[in-house]
């Protein structure tokens, strides 16, 4: 059978592909339009899991929040460029899975990978994205926070870091206000309960050697660890923390005076944690060219 422009057209316009490789799936199927996109969706996902083990440092930060502020979401998908981050294939997948883990109520990585979304799944849809775009792509983690008496804040610092907070009372103006500072000033836990035994331990020997190093009294070297310990505590939770909008407040101190409390927080940053490895972009488009 004869494989006419019109088809291949069509076949790209249906896959996404690129002219040589829609005429040659034609040619396998015989013309058969939908039998082209069956080999095409299988050799793509094919590649898909060839591409699984590539470095995905780059990609966005996405955040849900119920109508009723009761549900919220936040999720991490990556991929291997900046480029491919801002493509409009990549941003409407990653708003779709964030409008699909608020829906789903998936409370772990494994069920949000599996459920339904568009007809398919999630994991089903991103290997066919992988196969597309030419690139890896994960959906690295994501958080659920439900609330029945609190209140969730949420905020989004461009499309790199975003953060969802639950507090006990306030309002959603301090929600959001909370929710912007966590994203500022990284802090470890929400206060000093949170911070782990061990932690205080470690940084109170580094600082009982550093001050029996000045050859103060014992008395006085106890008072400079307190002091040192108090300080570092400060630094790493939330409530201990100069408040972002107001530093001659403490986080804590602006929600005392709002009758609130921090329960929870998550902050998700793009790629945090892992190890981007240098390459030549120019070799990158060149390689991926080739491949194609």
């Amino acid at each position: 059978m004869s494989i006419t422009a019109a088809m291949v057209k069509e076949l790209r316009e249906r896959t996404g592909s690129g002219m040589m490789e829609c005429k040659k799936a034609l040619s396998e199927a015989g013309g058969d339009l939908d039998a082209a996109v069956e080999l095409m969706r299988k050799a793509g996902l094919a590649k898909a899991d060839k591409k699984s083990g590539r470095t995905t440092a780059e990609g966005r930060v996405s955040a849900r929040v119920s109508a009723d502020g009761k549900n919220a979401v936040i999720i991490e998908v990556n991929c291997e460029t900046d480029f491919v981050a801002k493509g409009d294939d990549f941003v409407a997948f990653v708003d779709d899975v964030a409008e699909c883990a608020l829906a789903s109520g998936a409370e772990t990585l494994e069920a949000l990978l599996e459920a339904p979304m568009k007809g398919s799944t999630v994991e089903q849809i991103r290997r066919e994205l992988v196969a597309k775009i030419g690139e890896n792509i994960a959906v690295r983690r994501h958080a659920l926070f439900q609330s029945d008496a609190g209140q969730i804040g949420s905020y989004l610092h461009g499309t790199r870091i975003g953060v969802l907070v639950e507090l006990h009372g306030g309002d959603a103006d301090l929600g959001k206000d909370v929710a912007m500072h966590v994203a500022a000033c990284s802090p470890v836990c929400c206060d000093e309960t949170g911070v782990a035994p061990e932690l205080i331990a470690r940084e109170k020997d580094i600082f009982s050697a550093q001050a029996e190093a000045s050859g103060k009294p014992a008395n006085i070297i106890e008072k400079m660890v307190e002091g040192r310990i108090k300080k570092y505590l400060g630094e790493i939770t939330l409530t201990g923390q100069p408040f972002v909008k107001d530093p001659d407040q403490t986080v804590g101190q602006v929600l005392k005076s709002k009758s609130a409390s921090a329960i929870r927080f998550v902050r998700f940053e793009v790629g945090e944690g892992i190890e981007k490895e240098e390459s030549n972009f120019a070799e990158e488009v060149m390689a991926q060219v080739r491949a194609s």
